[in-house]
C-alpha cells in the first residue's frame, strides 16, 4: 500500500480513564487510584448497571463497567455513588476549554463525553514537539482536575484511536504511524477488538475465513466489495490504517449513517401491548432527530433483549421499505411488524430501535395513490418545533401517560441517568 499521498497530521485520541469514577472521586475528596469507587445508574434497582469503576474496584473486587448492582460485594472500603450526569457534562465542557489553551477551537473533535480527537498542527511553535504537547495536555487535567488519560497519536483519526484502545489504555500513551499498521494491526483477533467492526461483522468475516486484521487487509478488495458494499470498501482500507475523513466530520463506526435509541427498562414488560407504548416513544424520539438533520431512510432495525430469568434470547433484526420516510408511524408500525415476527412472548428487558439507508429529505417522492401524505409529513416537524421550543414533554402521544410510558420519567434525565 502507497501511504505517500494518505493524510499525515499529528492526530491525537485523548480518553479520560474512568471518567465518571474519577469526577465524583474529586467531588468526594478521594482517590480514584486509591479507593474502590463504582458509579451506579440507580440505588433502587438491584438490576442496575455499573456506569464506571475506579482500577481498584475492578483489581480487587472484579467489578466493572456493565457489571449489575447486585454483583458488588458488602465491603466497607467500597463507595458507592449515584450519576450526576449535568456536572458530568459540564466537566467535559471544561476539560474541552483546557485543551482550548493548546489548540484552537476548530482543531478539537469531541466525540464522546469522555473523548476527544485534537489535530495538534502546528503546537511545535508553542508548546515542542505534538507528543510534548499531548503529554502536556494530559499532565494539565491530572494536575487540575485529578483525572487520568490516555493518548493515542497517529497521522489520521482512524490510527490515533487505534493506538489509543488497543495500546494507551494500557500504557497510558501510544504513537502509531502507517508503517506500524501490520505488526501492531494485523495481528489483532477476535476482529471485534478493532474500533469500527461490531459482533456480526466479525461473525460475517469469520464466514469467509478471515479471522484477523491482517487476514481482512489481505482478501481480495473486489470480493469484501461484493459481499459488503461500501461496507467492504471501508474495511478493506481501515485494515491497511487508511482514513480519508477530516477533524469535524461525523465518525461513520459501522459502515453507514444511522439515528437510533437504546433503553434499558426499569422492570419487566411481560406484553406486545407495553413493548408497543416506549417502542413508539422510541420512534418518536429517533425521528425527530432524523427529521431535524433533514434525512429520511429505508431500512429499520429493532432489537430486544429478554429478562436475565428468560428461556430464549433476544434479537435484532432489520426490513428494508420501499419509500425512504421520516414518519414516526411508519417507523412504529415497522417496528411493530418486526415484534409480532420475533417475539417470544418472555418478558423484555432492553429495546433499541433504528433507521440506516439514509438520504437526503429532499429525495422523497409524492405518492399518487396516498393523498393524505402532504398532511402527515406536515405533523412530525410540528411536533418537532412545540417540542423545540417548550420541551420534550410539552406535546406527548396519549399512551406516554399509560403505567407503560417511560417518556415522562426519562425527561427528568440526563443521557438516560439522573441529572
Amino acid at each position: 500500500m502507497n501511504y505517500e499521498s494518505m493524510p499525515n497530521r499529528p492526530i491525537m485520541c485523548i480518553d479520560m480513564k474512568c471518567f465518571y469514577a474519577s469526577i465524583v472521586a474529586m467531588l468526594h475528596g478521594l482517590d480514584v487510584l486509591k479507593t474502590p469507587v463504582a458509579v451506579v445508574a440507580n440505588f433502587d434497582q438491584p438490576g442496575s448497571v455499573v456506569l464506571a469503576a475506579s482500577p481498584l474496584m475492578k483489581e480487587k473486587f472484579n467489578i466493572k463497567t456493565g457489571s449489575r448492582r447486585y454483583e458488588i460485594p458488602k465491603h466497607p472500603d467500597i463507595r458507592l455513588f449515584e450519576p450526576k450526569m449535568s456536572f458530568f457534562i459540564q466537566m467535559s465542557m471544561t476539560i474541552t476549554k483546557l485543551i482550548s489553551n493548546y489548540v484552537p477551537v476548530d482543531a478539537i473533535h469531541v466525540y464522546s463525553v469522555d473523548e476527544s480527537f485534537v489535530d495538534l498542527t502546528g503546537t511545535e511553535k508553542l508548546w515542542g514537539s505534538p507528543e510534548e504537547t499531548a503529554k502536556e495536555i494530559q499532565r494539565a487535567i491530572l494536575d487540575q482536575f485529578n483525572i487520568p488519560s490516555a493518548v493515542g497519536m497517529g497521522p489520521n483519526m482512524l490510527i490515533a484511536k487505534l493506538a489509543l484502545d488497543l495500546e494507551a489504555k494500557k500504557t497510558g500513551f501510544a504513537k502509531w504511524t502507517y508503517e506500524d499498521i501490520p505488526k501492531k494491526l494485523w495481528p489483532v483477533r477476535p476482529l471485534s477488538e478493532m474500533w469500527g467492526i461490531g459482533k456480526r461483522m466479525e461473525a460475517n468475516l469469520n464466514a469467509m475465513g478471515i479471522q484477523t486484521v491482517g487476514g481482512l487487509a489481505n482478501t481480495d478488495l473486489k470480493e469484501l466489495e461484493k459481499r459488503f458494499g461500501v461496507m467492504g470498501n471501508q474495511l478493506y482500507y481501515h485494515a491497511w490504517g487508511i482514513d480519508l475523513s477530516k477533524l469535524g466530520e461525523p465518525l461513520i463506526t459501522n459502515g453507514t449513517l444511522s439515528f437510533g435509541k437504546g433503553q434499558m427498562l426499569m422492570r419487566d414488560y411481560h406484553t406486545r401491548k407495553e413493548i408497543s407504548v416506549v417502542l413508539l416513544e422510541m420512534c418518536e424520539d429517533v425521528m425527530k432527530r432524523t427529521r431535524d438533520a433533514g434525512f429520511v431512510g429505508r431500512t429499520i432495525s429493532l432489537g430486544l433483549s429478554y429478562s436475565r430469568n428468560a428461556m430464549t434470547k433476544g434479537f435484532h433484526r432489520s426490513k428494508t421499505i420501499a419509500v425512504p420516510t421520516s414518519e414516526t408511524l411508519v417507523m412504529y408500525k415497522t417496528c411493530l411488524e418486526l415484534l409480532d415476527e420475533h417475539f417470544a412472548g418472555e418478558p423484555a428487558r432492553q429495546l433499541s430501535v433504528r433507521i440506516a439507508n439514509l438520504e437526503r429529505e429532499h429525495s422523497i417522492q409524492l405518492d399518487l395513490f396516498d393523498e393524505r401524505k402532504p398532511q402527515r409529513q406536515v405533523i412530525g416537524p410540528t411536533m418537532d418545533a412545540i417540542r423545540n421550543r417548550f420541551g420534550a414533554t410539552s406535546i406527548l402521544r396519549a399512551v406516554s401517560f399509560t403505567k407503560a410510558g417511560t417518556a415522562i420519567n426519562r425527561d427528568r434525565l440526563v443521557g438516560g441517568h439522573l441529572a
